[in-house]
Formats: structure tokens, sequence, C-alpha cells
């Protein structure tokens, strides 16, 4: 098995799934083999909370599908790693926190539920920052991910369990959620491709919420095709979340195979290129846009003039709707309950104080702050407003042209603890990522290469509401113009 396992974790997800279905590769024996090497690669990666080791019955499941001539679906046998806010109906799911340790759901999140209708095979869930806040995976109670690449540095957050596991080969795919780039800033720190798509194109239906109105769920994968290929599985409409788009939905992969950026105009946003960005990390990222532009794609310098307040904007907004969501966990409905606490109040404070860590408490408070009576019109209102404004920039910039492209994020992956004392530092790490998520548009992060310290950095393409396919195909594209997706860290 030990030399066989150790060629298929190597394999992309779309050879995988084509192999499966030709009967080349039984589920069962991939499943085997990504099994064994997340249980190599976790001790030292610490990208899951919870490995399933019951995992072969899912893939015998998709083989006895196959043997009885019945489709698989789109990922059949591929293995697919669950970040640990998506609900599975009877395992445990906790948001790498302490106030739901214990927690099983009675139900199972819409995207699980359809990764599973299409051969996929979920193997764990993912380590996180406590509930998605964060930007480094430092943040979760149970333990800190490490960067494959190095691991004396972080894999980005707050789906860098995600990130890290598809950046080992612990997984071929991994499913995350984007709040403000918890998606693509780990998959740039991690160099893989990390997809958020537009908001309502994948059901929020088990997933634990945020900010309900910036969620969104999305995947990693090593390259474009198996992104394409983990949103056929994933993105359809559905009744249980009112928030599902209700148009047509793409082929994904298919978009993806006949890309072309031959005659796209591609905005480059100069506020995107400033004062702070890591020099190595601007000049690979200029090399992607020149790749594009060999390519045939027509460069155009344009301006994005609200971008500076995106930062203040996502932290009013986003601790706002955190602050709502996060009201539910009070030691009564579910989740922690401090013990022989004095009174209904003491219960609350008690469970919560106990319950959250550091950073989320920091969230809840700075979101009450922002909606008690007084502050409503300074903070809140206003924000809105500006993310109105930043919406329009967005959609100005479409109207000549087709696509956005700029960094991910303005480093690469930063040693452990070395923005753990400075919030305002470790919040300014997604200052690229966060309008995608303000104006609700697709946007993707794909490797562009390394820097001289052997660190990945990641190249984002935006387009507009609901042109998925098209953000993945250019991305596609331009990811052929020089593929990263071959080199993978010595672990």
């Amino acid at each position: 098995m030990g030399n066989v396992a150790s060629e298929i974790w190597r394999l992309p997800a779309p050879v995988i799934a084509a192999r499966v279905r030709a009967k080349e590769l039984s589920a069962l024996e991939v499943t085997g083999a990504f099994l064994e090497r997340a249980r190599a690669v976790n001790p030292e990666i610490k990208a899951f909370l919870e490995i399933f080791d019951d995992a072969t019955d899912a893939a015998e499941a998709v083989d006895e599908r196959i043997a009885a001539g019945d489709d698989p679906g789109p990922i059949a046998g591929v293995p697919v790693a669950i970040k640990d806010n998506m609900c599975i109906r009877g395992r445990l799911c906790g948001c790498a926190s302490r106030i739901l340790e214990g927690f099983r759901p009675p139900y199972t999140a819409d995207a699980v539920e359809r990764v599973v209708a299409a051969g996929g095979v979920p193997i764990g869930r993912t380590n996180m920052d406590e509930f998605a806040m964060g930007s480094s995976t430092e943040n979760s109670a149970y333990f800190t991910t490490l960067n494959p690449w190095d691991t004396s540095t972080v894999p980005g957050g707050s789906s860098g369990g995600s990130a890290a596991a598809v950046a080992s080969g612990a997984a071929p795919l991994a499913v995350g959620s984007d709040t403000g780039g918890s998606i693509r800033q780990p998959g740039a720190l991690c160099g893989v491709v990390a997809y958020k798509p537009t908001y309502g194109m994948v059901s929020r239906y088990g997933l634990i919420a945020f900010g309900s109105s910036l969620d969104q769920i999305g995947p990693f994968s090593r390259d474009v095709a198996g992104a394409a290929l983990l949103m056929d599985a994933m993105s359809a409409h559905d009744e249980r979340d009112a928030t599902s788009h209700r148009g047509e939905y793409p082929d994904y992969s298919a978009a993806v195979a006949a890309g072309d950026l031959a005659g796209k105009r591609l905005g480059v946003p100069g506020e995107y290129f400033i004062e702070g960005i890591d020099p190595e990390v601007e000049t690979l990222v200029r090399a992607a846009i020149g790749r594009a532009e060999a390519a045939g794609a027509e460069l155009v310098e344009i301006s994005l003039p609200h971008t500076e307040y995106a930062v203040a904007v996502y932290y009013v907004i986003a601790t706002a709707e955190a602050s709502s969501n996060l009201a539910r966990y009070d030691g009564v409905h579910y989740g922690h309950r401090a013990e022989k606490p004095d009174g209904l109040i003491p219960l609350y404070s008690r469970s919560r104080g106990e319950g959250f860590g550091a950073e989320v408490k920091r969230r809840v408070m700075l979101g009450t702050y922002a909606l008690s009576s007084g502050y409503y019109d300074a903070y809140y209102l206003r924000a809105l407003k500006v993310r109105n404004l930043m919406k329009q920039d967005l959609d100005s910039a479409f109207e000549t042209i087709d696509y956005v492209v700029c960094p991910t994020s303005p480093t690469a992956a930063f040693k452990v603890g070395e923005r753990a004392d400075d919030p305002l530092s470790m919040y300014l790490s997604d200052i690229f990522t966060i309008s995608a998520n303000l104006a609700g548009v697709p946007a993707v992060s794909i490797p562009c290469g390394f820097t001289s310290a052997g660190l990945p950095v990641g190249v984002q393409v935006m387009g507009r509401h609901f042109d998925d396919a098209g953000v993945l195909a250019a991305a596609a594209t331009l990811e052929r113009t020089e593929s990263f997706t071959d080199r993978w860290p010595e672990l």
C-alpha cells in the first residue's frame, strides 16, 4: 500500500475522479491513501481537528454505486476535508471553540450533502480560527495550524486547516468559508487555489454563522480544475437558504477547460499596490499580470477609490453581525454552560467568558458597541453606506473591464506569534480580500510564485456578480501560463 499511496496522494482531484469512474482506482484505495498521508503529516502541521477513520465507509458506498452502474458523481471517490464550522449530522462540529465542545449537529450542511451526493468522501474536519475570526489560525481553542512550506510560519486564516490539508497532500480538495478573505488569504499563504464564489452561489445552510451578509462557502484545490469540479458539486439552489441564488448555475469545469484570456480586459487597481506591500510579493504578482498580457489580455489601470476604507468598514459590519449571531451561545440554548452560576446574568457571563476565546470576545464587544444606542448611526449605518460605495466602485470598473487582477495578500506567510499582540496588524492581512466580500463578487487566488525564502505568493482575480465560471476560466488560463502546482513542501 505504501508505494501506491505515495503516488495517489499527489494526484489532482480531476485525475482521481476520472480514474475512479474508469475503475482504474477504487474509491476505497484512494481514501486509504489519503488517510495514510493525513495521519503522517498531521502531527507536524496540525491541519485536522479530527481525521475520519470511518471515511472508508463512504468510499465503499461510492464503489458500490460504480459497481451497480450508477453515476457516481463529478468528484467520485475524491477525499474532501471539511472546515469545522460546517455541520455533519452526528459528528463533532465546534468552530474550534470551547463553547461548542461536544456539539453534534442533528443535520448536515447543504454543501456537505452535495459533496457526498457527488461522490466525494469527507475525510476529516479541519482546524480554524475560532468562529472563523482570524487571519492565521492561531485563534483556535485547541492548537495553531502550521504552514506546510515552513512550519515556523502561519498558514493564514481562518480556513488555515483546510488550506494546509490541501497544500500538504493530506486531501486533494477541501471546503472552507470566506467572510473577509478566509479562503483566499490562506490559499495564497499555502500555495493552493482558493475560491470565494458570488454570495449566494453555495448554500449557507448548515454553516455556523459569523457574518451572515459576508459568509460564503468555497473550495480549496491544487489547481483551478479541481476547484471547478468541487463547485460543480456544491453550487445549486437550496430552499433552506433564503439568500441562495435562484437563477441558472454554470458548468464550471466546462468553462475552465474552454477558458481563454485573449481579448479580455484586466483591470489593475493602483490602490492594491500600496506602501507596505512586500516587494517580493509585488514583483511576483506583477510578473503574473505580465504573463496574462502575454497570453492576449489587455491591461487597464483602474481606480477603486474607496478601498482605503475596506478594513474599517468590514470590521464594523462583520463584528456587528458576529455580535448578533453569537448571542445564542449563552449557556441556555446550547453550548458550554458554567457550573453552579449564581443567577441568570452570571450564567450568561460566565458561560460566555469561559467558552469564548480572546479574539471572539474582542469582536463581540466591538460589534455590540457599534450597534448600541447612540452609536448605531455613527458607525454601523455609516459603514453600510460606504460598503455601497465600494460596491459601486467595482460595478463602475466592470463596465469597462472583464476582471480585476491584484495581490491576494500584502505579504507571504508570517511567523507564528509575530502579530499575536497586534490585532490591527493582523486585520490588515485581509486588506486586499475584503472588498470582494463587501460587494459579494466572486474572487479566486492562485499561486504565482515563491519568495526567496521559499514561501508561496498568490495573485487574485475578481469578477462581476454571477460570472463565477468566467473568473475560474480566467484563473485557469493564467495558471496555464506558468503552473506552480507541481511543487510540494518537504514534509
